[in-house]
């Protein structure tokens, strides 16, 4: 039962997209030698010139195998869009793409033997409709079908979507109303929490509006006012975000993004020495070996628990800067809401770093690329009990609480040999660590320093300083260790920007603006400035006075010399870097994910409606309208301002659905205007 799920969006010019294979049972699979297999999938994406191909694990001594994996495969027009891809094809060679699935024997030490393939044509699917049906194996390249009797069967289900994604300036008044989603009050009421209320069984539906978010820098607020919004609705702080929220939702799809690399430095070497290395580490007396010895495994299983729980308490230098911004956030709304738990700053964090980030890494490494290829059933074992016991450890609660958690005798008997004393304060530390609670040091040296509103230059205008950066302040010393003669909150920086040598005749200069005048400032050497510029850039990215624009030189004799405007307010004239793409390596296509945005809420009008007749009720009736059932499925707190955003939705998704409309008119000519 392979379930295939086919995303197809043309970009003008045309630009096709495809993902998500899901492989889920095969049936009657042949003996080999008068034995039962040990049956595994490849699934390729086949076109006229290559191919793309996935593989799934090995399932032992059946021929009746359940799979449940999925896959993804990307493919565009390569002549029509510039940015690269893992699969490229011509538009008129679309129709010949094709779903290919073969069934293997894996033979440890000789050959695998072929068991059958199938061959699904994309042109069969209908947009946005999920297509199943049987297949029978066929020998290898659907050649005489004489003997495909023999060979067994496969279920097949597809979906397949095809977007056309339109010219960008059709997705402004879109995008800008989700980027005004952090702002609106409350947030139920805004475009982005709507989304994901309509689109609730959805999960994919987030993604998308998460990724919009990180590209403008606007996903932090967003999430904290959601899990705001969450944490009123939390009765008890040991329930605390433990349900499949819009928070929960977008707080994972985030560390999914932001976190790919972190996850390589933390966790890709000890991952590959488990794989690597071999050793048994099977507790469970009904699934020992022969000549298995129970002591040496569990001497083996805890090594590489203590590891890995090593790494990733130790990683904290290393957790992105806007995973911090999220944690820090997520502390102090916890501490809000239940500020008599002393350890509810602890739980909020661990909910998400060590249970849904951490521990899903380790039991399923070929998912974020750590490993190329699925575990054997061995180590994918080892992977499941150390994941098991990495959740127990970083989940929150008494040490009886955790035990209970338990089904098992041996993962109960196992897990009381850890000293709790002492992981509890290593998870402590991580946990502050990487909130940034306390000020730590980032960069300090000595610069020279451009003195505040002088008007001449000149070198007596310029004073040696020791310039020191912490997560929290930027502030200047007569001398290291002095007390400081200026002290610059980070919340009320700006822009950080490199500076005109024109400006003052002097090389490797940057400036620092803030609420007062700009701060001037000239490094030792080019190195030195970079490292400055990369040191302030990231820690004040998510203030919310940072400027889209900034002049590259300075102000005096009435104007600025980069653009001469006369005005010392003038906006700038030359656009501010973009300091989180930059640090999270990030290649995001906004038109694209605005698009997908539209095809959800065009797919879920009935809802949107259903959701303007409950804001309509409420209104009008002082209060939610019981026999209407479909109303308590959305979040309502203030129904005018939620009738509000969704109008505006509404006459924006009718536009864009008009642009639709012209492009599908078949009487124009490809090439037209």
């Amino acid at each position: 039962d392979t379930v295939l799920t086919v995303n197809c969006i043309n970009y003008v010019p045309p630009y096709f997209f495809v993902t998500s294979s899901r492989i889920i049972e095969c049936q009657g699979l042949p003996l080999i030698s008068g034995q039962n297999c040990d049956p595994y999938a490849t699934v390729s994406l086949v076109g006229p010139a290559r191919s793309d191909q996935k593989k799934t694990k090995v399932k032992k001594k059946t021929s009746n195998p359940q799979f449940e994996e999925t896959f993804f495969f990307e493919v565009t027009r390569s002549s029509s869009y510039s940015k690269k891809s893992h699969f490229q094809v011509e538009e008129e060679d679309i129709e010949k793409l094709e779903i290919k699935v073969d069934l293997w024997n894996n033979e440890n030490l000789a050959q695998d033997v072929f068991l059958g393939e199938t061959r699904v044509p994309v042109k069969i699917l209908q947009n946005d409709r999920i297509h199943k049906a049987w297949y029978l194996l066929q020998p290898k390249g659907n050649g005489s079908k004489s003997k495909s009797d023999d060979l067994g069967s496969l279920r097949l289900k597809l979906t397949y979507i095809e977007d056309t994604v339109l010219p960008s300036a059709y997705y402004t008044p879109l995008c800008n109303l989700l980027l005004k989603s952090p702002d609106v009050k409350p947030i139920s009421a805004s475009a982005a929490h709507i989304l994901g209320d309509i689109c609730r069984e959805r999960y994919e539906a987030v993604l998308p509006t998460v990724r919009l978010l990180l590209h403008h820098n606007r996903c932090v607020p967003f999430v904290s006012a959601v899990a705001a919004l969450e944490l009123d609705n939390t009765q008890e702080a040991n329930t605390i975000f433990r349900g499949n929220s819009l928070a929960t939702r977008c707080i994972d799809d985030m560390m999914k993004i932001v976190g790919k690399n972190y996850l390589a430095v933390t966790l890709k070497p000890v991952i590959d020495e488990i794989c690597e290395s071999n050793k048994t580490c099977e507790i469970d007396p009904v699934k020992l070996k022969e000549g298995d010895n129970v002591e040496v495994n569990k001497e083996n299983l805890q090594g590489y628990v203590q590891k890995v729980f090593s790494s990733i308490t130790q990683s904290s230098s290393s957790c992105p800067p806007l995973m911090c911004d999220v944690f820090r956030s997520l502390r102090h709304l916890a501490c809000k809401r239940f500020p008599a738990d002393p350890h509810v700053q602890y739980s909020a964090v661990s909910s998400f770093v060590f249970l849904r980030f951490f521990a899903v890494a380790v039991l399923t490494p070929h998912s974020f690329q750590l490993r190329s290829h699925h575990p054997d059933p061995e180590i994918s074992r080892t992977l499941t009990l150390i994941s098991k016991t990495i959740q127990t450890l970083g989940s929150w609660g008494s040490l009886s609480k955790k035990l209970s958690s338990f089904k098992e005798t041996y993962m109960y008997d196992f897990f009381k040999s850890f000293q709790e004393d002492k992981y509890v304060e290593c998870e402590c530390l991580f946990i502050f660590s990487s909130g940034l609670e306390d000020a730590v040091v980032l960069k300090e040296g000595e610069v020279q320093k451009r003195a505040q509103g002088r008007k001449r230059l000149g070198k007596k205008n310029f004073k040696k300083r020791w310039l020191r950066v912490t997560n929290r302040e930027l502030s200047y010393h007569k001398h290291k260790g002095k007390e400081a003669l200026c002290i610059i909150n980070v919340k009320n920086i700006q822009a950080v920007e490199k500076l005109d040598e024109s400006a003052f005749n002097r090389k490797n200069m940057f400036q620092v603006v803030h609420s007062e005048k700009p701060l001037y400032v000239q490094a030792g050497n080019c190195v030195e400035a970079s490292e400055w510029l990369e040191v302030l850039g990231p820690v004040s990215r998510c203030n919310e006075g940072r400027l889209s624009t900034f002049h590259p030189s300075n102000y005096s004799s009435g104007a600025w010399q980069c653009c001469k405007s006369q005005s010392s307010n003038a906006p700038g004239c030359k656009p501010c870097t973009t300091t989180v793409l930059a640090n999270l390596q990030l290649d995001i296509d906004c038109d694209r994910e605005t698009e997908r945005i539209f095809s959800l809420l065009s797919s879920n009008d009935t809802k949107l409606q259903n959701m303007e007749d409950a804001c309509a009720s409420m209104a009008v009736y002082q209060g939610p309208q019981r026999e209407q059932e479909d109303y308590s499925k959305f979040t309502i707190q203030e129904p005018k301002e939620t009738f509000q955003t969704l109008k505006q939705l509404r006459n924006i998704m009718e536009e864009l659905q008009r642009q639709h409309n012209i492009r599908r008119d078949t009487t124009a000519q490809y090439g037209s205007l």
